[in-house]
């Protein structure tokens, strides 16, 4: 209320001049929690005579793109698709007060940009299309809506652990392109336009995998997530039913354990077993969710081992390290593999190449990769990189070197760096691991690799 100008509008902060994008932003963030049954919105005068206000200046607004529209174009050109994202955004967030009456003066531009919604909806963005059909579909509009809803599932992905998204939802450096906040707005679309519950938990399951592995980037983003999730669909939280475990055939009931806290809500608890409590058969676990929603979970079972004889462990992250030695020759400088067991000479240079593939998208991602005895790094200065599209920082420690990325984008990643051999003996040379920070189940390492040095 303070920030508000005395026209209706809202700066982004205070002291710069209006935003018309805020101000539809609020406008339709307050359409949000009316829908959600926030009192307040209509029932607080002070609340209720700003968002009029509000709205008023966005009906201004939408008259003078329109006004303008028709001084530039000719009149015959006027059919023609000048649908833009201000005036889908626009019209979207007007969608939550149909109740408050659209001036007559702005009336004319109000049904235009109408009828080119329903014109020119094909040649939108995913994001935008949804805007348009949750727009139409309350002005009373049921054939448009029902066939942007039919185009937005055929080019949907089903997956049985990521739920329903779309692949093209990409990030971008406008409003418009958010994969957050429109897979959020889907939801409100399946919900309300096609009463899909199926679809609706299945997007969710999309949104909550999206916060295991990254976070929502944004405040925006996040009360978008927010909102979507607390939109009709099922409930999740409603039940307290535990997820079944079984271990070794045996049912695990953490209520009936002192030591373990559920956390009301979301059921969460975490528990472990040492020494001679382990058995070989807890490895058989089974778990069964009699309840609607999504559960996940992880469990661990660590133990010593010599570091040569580790295999490769994946999951959605997977490394691969291979060893090279590099020569000088005739021809010029070549790098050949290292085989197991392989024979090196004091005094050789080592290349190590680690190469990492990822299925999704994740964040705050850290690689170690141990390091023999008998090597010693060439590269010794810490410093952030730069390669195939990923940004990394890169620090040599005693024992290892490691990786610290905090954006990871799905593909395939080979990361290269120097060792010179210095001391003769049998090496064990070590693993690389990787993990996630932020969902620390998903984590993996490579081999283990041995390598024997002989004087020259």
């Amino acid at each position: 209320q303070k920030a508000q100008k005395s026209n209706g509008a809202w700066p982004w902060f205070d002291g710069m001049p209006e935003s018309r994008y805020i101000t539809q932003h609020i406008v339709t963030g307050m359409g949000h929690l009316d829908k959600l049954g926030v009192k307040s919105v209509r029932q607080d005068a002070k609340t209720w005579s700003m968002l009029k206000k509000a709205v008023a200046y966005t009906d201004v607004r939408i008259k003078e793109d329109y006004d303008e529209l028709k001084r530039y174009v000719k009149k015959e050109d006027l059919p023609k698709n000048h649908l833009s994202n201000t005036a889908i955004q626009y019209l979207y967030g007007r969608s939550y007060f149909n109740d408050i009456p659209i001036p007559k003066r702005s009336q004319e531009a109000y049904d235009y940009y109408i009828s080119q919604e329903k014109k020119y909806w094909l040649s939108q963005s995913k994001y935008m299309q949804g805007m348009i059909a949750l727009a139409l579909f309350r002005k009373g509009e049921k054939e448009v809506p029902s066939d942007i809803v039919k185009s937005l599932k055929e080019k949907s992905t089903e997956h049985d652990e990521m739920g329903m998204y779309w692949k093209d939802n990409v990030s971008g450096w406008y409003w418009y392109q958010a994969p957050i906040e429109q897979q959020a707005l889907m939801i409100e679309v399946f919900d309300e336009v096609a009463n899909d519950l199926i679809s609706v938990n299945d997007m969710k399951i999309w949104l909550l995998k999206q916060k295991q592995t990254q976070d929502w980037k944004t405040t925006k983003a996040t009360t978008e997530a927010v909102y979507a999730l607390l939109m009709r669909g099922t409930d999740w939280l409603a039940s307290d039913k535990q997820v079944e475990i079984k271990i070794a055939g045996k049912k695990f009931d953490p209520k009936k354990h002192e030591d373990v806290k559920v956390e009301a809500g979301t059921g969460y608890f975490k528990t472990s077993w040492s020494g001679k409590e382990i058995k070989p058969e807890m490895g058989n676990i089974t778990v069964k969710k009699s309840d609607e929603g999504v559960s996940w979970g992880a469990m661990y079972w660590q133990y010593f081992e010599d570091l040569d004889k580790i295999t490769p462990h994946n999951t959605p992250l997977k490394l691969k390290k291979q060893l090279f030695i590099e020569k000088l020759t005739e021809r010029g400088k070549i790098t050949e593999p290292i085989s197991d067991k392989a024979i090196l000479h004091i005094g050789d240079k080592v290349i190590v190449r680690i190469e990492l593939r990822v299925d999704r998208r994740m964040e705050y991602i850290h690689m170690k990769d141990m390091r023999a005895s008998g090597f010693e790094p060439i590269n010794v200065i810490s410093r952030y990189k730069w390669q195939d599209g990923l940004g990394y920082y890169e620090t040599t420690k005693d024992a290892s070197t490691n990786f610290f990325m905090e954006y990871l984008p799905k593909g395939t990643y080979v990361f290269e760096y120097p060792l010179r051999v210095t001391h003769e003996g049998d090496f064990s040379n070590g693993i690389t691991t990787i993990q996630c920070m932020y969902a620390p189940e998903f984590t993996a390492h490579s081999e283990g690799v041995r390598v024997d040095v002989v004087k020259q």
